[in-house]
């Protein structure tokens, strides 16, 4: 399993620890969305950065939206690339297969483990609480993946 972190706040107040905490995940601006592992050293980074960000398990259907049409190559993510590069076929596929652990973001030249969105449909809910409390930041689980699909656009999510 995965990790989708999402970056909501800036680093205006933050100390230089956090920053760097932050750009070694590769968070630099405020929504940028990246990929971590469920391991001790990716919960140490996220407890660090908590009032900042937003994460949770991401799902096969958003990682395989995130891939097609928010990845940093220069076209979309096609299925004719990821079957070119990859023993996958499509898209989804390839999702499952970085979720699992079998897929790296480095079998696709150029791609990288970081998404840049715009802000989410409707806006956040409140950039200085909790989840827990109503607001947006902190530990969200599965539903990091409905704000992630406002953050992605309607126009790119199937059967919405």
């Amino acid at each position: 399993m995965k990790y989708a972190v999402l970056r909501i706040r800036s680093s205006r107040e933050s100390s230089k620890i956090q920053d760097r905490t932050l750009r070694q995940m590769h968070m630099t601006r405020v929504n940028h969305c990246a990929l971590l592992p469920m391991d001790d050293s990716s919960k140490g980074m996220l407890k660090r950065v908590q009032h900042m960000i937003a994460w949770g398990e991401v799902d096969e259907e958003t990682l395989a939206v995130l891939l097609s049409y928010r990845s940093n190559l220069d076209d979309d993510l096609t299925d004719d690339l990821v079957a070119e590069h990859t023993d996958f076929n499509t898209v989804e596929e390839f999702a499952s297969g970085i979720i699992s652990g079998k897929a790296k973001f480095s079998d696709i030249p150029g791609l990288k483990n970081l998404f840049r969105l715009h802000p989410p449909i409707g806006g956040y809910k409140g950039v200085k609480e909790h989840y827990r409390n109503g607001g947006s930041l902190g530990y969200r689980g599965k539903e990091i993946n409905t704000l992630l699909k406002r953050m992605i656009g309607p126009e790119n999510i199937k059967g919405e």
